[in-house]
């Protein structure tokens, strides 16, 4: 019986030999050196795809500093006390005359001293109020995140910022001033007085900071699409660092008068501290707030590598649109849900491990409304679970900062372990019928804060956070 034997050379200069019988057309024998070659073929190819899966592997993202500018407090802690204490910053509009205003109320910053801040007072005539915030609030926050910028970090760390309107107050002065004593009379400041990016611009000349610096603006969302967007610039290795949040001061004839035309303000300027009344039967709009909160977000490896104290961790973002009026939501919650859901797959979590959520919540009827039902859609029974908070109730409503300050508060909730109370709660809308911590504050420990944004235009924005835990 004869035996065929065939060599083939691969192009490796690897020679496998196949013996074969040729006379009876049977299988061919592979050799040892085939099978290895095989095995070394498998082997190599595994590795590829294990280097892919460590590169593409999720960076673990935490706050390691917080700083808040509110109606409740010039700072973190003042503003947080007062929120646990269930205080109101609600109170009669002294910026302005506003005697012969349908809304005479609203959540003002008090006592607010820019050098107190470190902004000289040469350059504080050249910043709109939003703009001295900002400066202020990220003075702040780098003192709290005890982050040194140096030559070596400074291009790694970015600022991305929400500002819903932006320079208004600046517009106002120099519109009257244009009216009054012509072009020749408005300001070479005024435009970079009023324009949004101002903000985080502001800041990074401030602080040295030479990353990424955007300003977002989607109404009452701008603040938590920032947020998700400063998530995404260190999950995708950009930056190491961001600052992050919202700023907004509106607080104008101009602003008023405008929220008031479309009848979204409150009326209650009788008892000013009762007017915000999220979930209430007796709601009948928002109250304008003003302020700053940010938070510093970094990821783990160069949180580990300075020692950072860290404060919590953000694990989702998810977003959407109701497209279907210019300012009010989706009666069927349909898209709010989708935000939701949205930031709790972006975490691998289901609905049913949520267990607090920090609410947009802003007293308007078809808000609060919504709102709930959204709650409801997404979580169905496990919504009456969950104890949910509205920061607005004693704030008011900051607008394009809201979703800054109401995640400072998620994640010092997380933090600490305190749920804050939800004031003015008093008589029960059967259509908002969940547990609205109307009794005050509470500690209860929640291993997740789920915090909602929804804004004009139909946009809604959702970011997870989750208690620190090595």
């Amino acid at each position: 019986m004869m035996t065929k034997v065939r060599k083939t050379k691969f192009c490796n200069g690897l020679d496998i030999t196949e013996q074969g019988l040729n006379t009876n057309n049977s299988l061919p024998f592979i050799t040892i050196n085939y099978i290895l070659y095989k095995l070394l073929l498998v082997i190599f190819f595994l590795i590829i795809l294990l280097i892919e899966d460590l590169s593409m592997s999720r960076k673990r993202v935490v706050v390691t500093g917080l700083s808040a500018l509110t109606p409740l407090g010039n700072d973190l802690a003042s503003s947080w006390e007062n929120l646990v204490a269930g205080k109101s910053g609600i109170a009669p509009i002294t910026r302005f005359d506003a005697s012969e205003y349908t809304s005479r109320i609203a959540g003002e910053i008090k006592n607010f001293d820019p050098e107190h801040f470190g902004i000289s007072a040469k350059n504080a005539k050249r910043m709109d109020l939003f703009v001295q915030y900002a400066v202020a609030n990220g003075n702040s926050l780098m003192s709290h995140s005890k982050y040194v910028i140096t030559p070596e970090n400074e291009d790694k760390i970015g600022i991305i910022l929400g500002v819903g309107i932006g320079g208004l107050a600046t517009i106002e002065v120099f519109h009257s001033r244009l009216v009054e004593a012509g072009p020749n009379k408005v300001s070479p400041f005024m435009i970079p007085m009023l324009i949004s990016n101002m903000a985080p611009g502001q800041i990074a000349i401030a602080t040295g900071i030479k990353g990424t610096n955007v300003v977002m603006t989607s109404a009452c969302a701008s603040a938590l699409h920032a947020i998700g967007a400063a998530y995404s610039e260190i999950l995708l290795g950009r930056a190491d660092a961001m600052i992050t949040g919202g700023v907004e001061s509106t607080i104008t004839p101009m602003g008023i008068s405008g929220f008031t035309s479309m009848k979204a303000l409150s009326t209650h300027n009788e008892e000013p501290t009762k007017a915000s009344r999220p979930f209430d039967k007796n709601r009948n709009g928002f109250v304008m707030g003003e302020g700053a909160g940010f938070i510093m977000l970094e990821s783990l490896e160069s949180a580990k590598a300075r020692g950072a104290t860290i404060y919590g961790e953000i694990i989702g973002f998810g977003a959407s649109d109701d497209a279907n009026h210019m300012t009010a939501p989706r009666e069927d919650g349909e898209c709010m849900a989708k935000a939701m859901s949205n930031a709790i797959k972006d975490a691998g979590l289901q609905p049913s491990d949520i267990d607090h959520i920090n609410a947009h919540a802003t007293s308007t009827y078809l808000n609060d409304f919504c709102e709930t039902t959204a709650i409801k859609k997404l979580f169905g029974k496990h919504a009456y679970n969950i104890p949910i908070t509205a920061n607005k109730s004693m704030t008011g409503h900051l607008l394009g900062a809201a979703g800054g300050i109401e995640s400072v508060f998620s994640v010092m909730t997380l933090n600490t372990g305190i749920i804050p109370g939800t004031i003015n709660y008093e008589n029960p809308d059967p259509e908002c019928d969940l547990n609205y911590m109307s009794n005050g504050s509470k500690k209860l420990d929640p291993t997740y804060a789920l915090c909602n944004s929804f804004g004009f235009g139909g946009t809604n924005a959702s970011v997870l956070f989750k208690r620190w835990e090595a």
